[in-house]
């Protein structure tokens, strides 16, 4: 049983429940350290991370438990039960080193620190932090209609393709349904930006803002404060794990491994991952209502294949027991520029995926076909 909320704890121990097999995840014990120090049935307890005492640590392991503490060289509570926040990824963006003093940039280059490389608890650390994203994405998202929205991160705020993809996202997601993107900037922000607006109107007007920093390079920095304003002018909408009876629109699950491509601010919440391809399998496991596949490159590539996989092997399923579709946006693109769909369809053959797959022209012709 794993336990990521202290009310839950609370409770478990007020019962008198055996502690052995329970997991705790991130959280503060000094509260309960009385309770804790006067129990001795801790064989098999699991701490993950949180704070704790010196005290109650040697008495959970002089009784059986094991205590995971934190890595001080970790850039992120590589232990933390909740996705992350936009605030929480670009803390502290505003010191005199703007980006490169965030959190985001900071794991990032942990990740190329050869030392960590070739540490097992590094690697340990991390795994278990991308495991930990699995599940709060799992608490998120559970029951919930979400479609992909991919893209190349290329596309530059204020171009038509920019637009064109935050028109989609704000089309999905006043149709009723969770757009979830890679995270990253271009086409992916756009998404994840039309579904966070809350009307045409305010869109319009976030993007003509953000034309002001059209592409992330060279000043990153400036991007990402320029998103920030813009976000602030919409309306916060609240944090995927704080809702309080507010509808989840929008969601990003962006990547470490592409260090390059810093995460979009307009994903109520951000599942962010070490591993790449942890992340890109979540990503599609959970498009149950389909995906939109904007122009991109090969990443953008591997996406289609990674989701065509799973339509082939009819390892998708969506609402009524169908595979969900799978939408192409752009005849030429895809036909000429990278003749990705002429596999697409040799693939689909007669078998089941042949009758999901579509490709269309404007991102209003996907919308048809997503929305009910």
């Amino acid at each position: 049983m794993e336990i990521d909320r202290l009310e839950t704890f609370r409770a478990v121990l007020a019962r008198r429940h055996p502690l052995g097999g329970l997991r705790l995840q991130d959280l503060d014990l000094h509260a309960v350290e009385a309770e804790l120090l006067d129990r001795t049935d801790l064989t098999d307890l699991v701490v993950l991370g949180g704070r704790l005492s010196a005290a109650l640590t040697v008495h959970l392991v002089q009784h059986g438990a094991i205590v995971f503490p934190h890595d001080p060289a970790a850039p992120v509570d590589v232990y933390r039960s909740r996705i992350y926040t936009a605030e929480d990824l670009y803390a502290d963006l505003d010191s005199p080193d703007g980006y490169a003093a965030t959190p985001d940039a900071r794991a990032f280059a942990w990740t190329l620190d050869r030392r960590s490389g070739w540490d097992a608890y590094a690697t340990m650390l991390r795994a278990i932090h991308d495991q930990s994203m699995t599940d709060a994405l799992d608490e998120v998202l559970d029951g919930l209609p979400v479609v992909g929205v991919m893209g190349g991160h290329s596309a530059q705020r204020g171009s038509e393709v920019y637009a064109a993809a935050a028109r989609l996202g704000h089309a999905l997601a006043e149709g009723g349904l969770v757009v979830a993107t890679g995270g990253g900037p271009g086409a992916m922000e756009a998404a994840n930006l039309g579904a966070y607006a809350p009307d045409r109107a305010a869109l319009a007007a976030a993007i003509h803002d953000l034309v002001s920093v059209p592409f992330y390079r060279p000043d990153l920095t400036g991007w990402a404060r320029s998103a920030l304003e813009a976000r602030r002018a919409l309306g916060v909408r609240p944090a995927s794990d704080d809702l309080a009876g507010s509808p989840l629109r929008t969601i990003g699950i962006p990547t470490w491994f592409y260090g390059h491509e810093p995460p979009n601010v307009f994903g109520q919440g951000i599942a962010k991952y070490f591993s790449n391809a942890l992340r890109e399998d979540g990503l599609l496991a959970r498009c149950t209502a389909g995906t939109v596949v904007l122009a991109g490159a090969a990443g953008t590539v591997q996406e289609i294949f990674q989701g065509v996989t799973r339509l082939y092997y009819e390892r998708m399923i969506g609402p009524g027991g169908r595979l969900p579709p799978l939408v192409l946006v752009g005849r030429d693109y895809w036909t000429r520029v990278l003749p990705t769909w002429p596999v697409v369809t040799a693939l689909a053959g007669t078998r089941p995926m042949s009758r999901s797959i579509h490709l269309v022209d404007r991102v209003e012709d996907a919308c048809r076909i997503l929305l009910p």
